[in-house]
């Protein structure tokens, strides 16, 4: 089950389960990945931005992700 997801600046997106393990399934380009961890992830999972200027992940609401 998803947990955290994370977007960086380039794009790229990660996302762990509730052990802190990576899912293989949901990770790859946001564009291509976004539909489905949208679809499959529980109303309890987090969603971050991760950028270079700052640093510093950035929890932000699902429907801004």
């Amino acid at each position: 089950m998803i947990k955290t997801v994370f977007k960086w600046e380039s794009g790229m997106v990660m996302v762990f389960n509730k052990k802190g393990e990576q899912i293989p399934k949901y990770q790859g380009q946001y564009e291509g990945v976004k539909g489905s961890i949208l679809k499959d992830a529980p109303p309890e999972a987090v969603f971050s931005h991760g950028f270079r200027d700052d640093f510093e992940l950035k929890v932000v609401p699902r429907e801004e992700w």
